[in-house]
């Protein structure tokens, strides 16, 4: 006896195209705003033009900004990579319940709003004497991302089991030959998926480098600066490039995680 899926009823069909028009309306307004020739923001617009582009590549500013920012990403990835990986494969060396609960710590960074991880951070810096700069906006975004790296690598070592490992130590293999000839390649996608998405998280992180960035600034942080003087078609511009390497970053982590985790 086959049973079929009833279709979805008429409102809900309704109620899911007005979420999705409230969630993605304003990213296509700003997308076509961009391309608008005069200064003044209005609609129908009149005449297109690549003219706030062109003006947002001659910005130095905005260039250094972006320059900062693809220091923080990269090193954010770097950090989260070297500390995530040995403590997912310590929480695979745990007993169940154990690993369990230090997976749910590890959580709090994500749970915890960044603005309270932020001044919490920024508040231990001052005790210590430490200086802000674009290493601790680094420290703190690799603080709140580290969860990703950590949670998606241990999610694959739990489906690869010990056996590759315990035949390699058998054979006589190091610990460390064993990681990098039978770990290591079983867990590359997994690594790479998580290191797009903090890479793609960190390079628009705001709250955490709000408080913790000193006087260098970040993409995110120049556009909030420019912000203050009003909403500009260059502001427009830089927005909607940062959105689309964004969404493509993420579509490529998750694609990778996907084929990943169907092996």
């Amino acid at each position: 006896m086959s049973h079929s899926n009833p279709a979805a009823p008429g409102w809900l069909r309704l109620l899911s195209l007005a979420i999705f028009a409230f969630l993605y309306l304003p990213l296509i307004v700003l997308v076509l705003f961009s391309f608008q020739d005069s200064r003044v923001l209005s609609w129908p617009i009149e005449h297109w033009s690549f003219r706030w582009y062109e003006a947002l590549f001659s910005n130095r500013q905005i260039g250094q900004a972006v320059v900062n920012s693809l220091v923080v990403a990269s090193s954010c990835v770097l950090v989260t990579i070297l500390v995530g990986v040995p403590l997912a494969l310590a929480l695979r060396r745990l007993p169940r319940r154990v690993a369990a609960l230090f997976e749910r710590t590890f959580l709090l960074p994500l749970i915890i709003p960044q603005i309270i991880t932020g001044l919490a951070l920024l508040i231990l810096l001052n005790r210590a004497g430490i200086s802000l700069s674009l290493l601790t906006v680094i420290l703190g975004q690799a603080i709140v991302w580290m969860p990703i790296m950590v949670t998606v690598v241990y999610a694959r070592l739990l489906r690869l089991g010990p056996e590759l490992a315990q035949a390699s130590t058998d054979l006589g293999a190091p610990p460390l030959a064993t990681f990098f000839l039978v770990t290591l390649p079983n867990i590359r996608g997994s690594v790479i998926g998580a290191a797009l998405l903090v890479f793609t998280l960190s390079f628009d992180e705001l709250p955490v480098t709000f408080f913790l960035t000193g006087g260098d600034n970040t993409l995110p942080m120049h556009i909030w600066s420019m912000l203050r003087i009003g909403i500009t078609p260059e502001i427009n511009a830089v927005a909607t490039l940062t959105v689309m390497v964004s969404i493509g970053l993420v579509l490529a982590g998750v694609m990778t995680l996907a084929r990943t985790f169907r092996r």
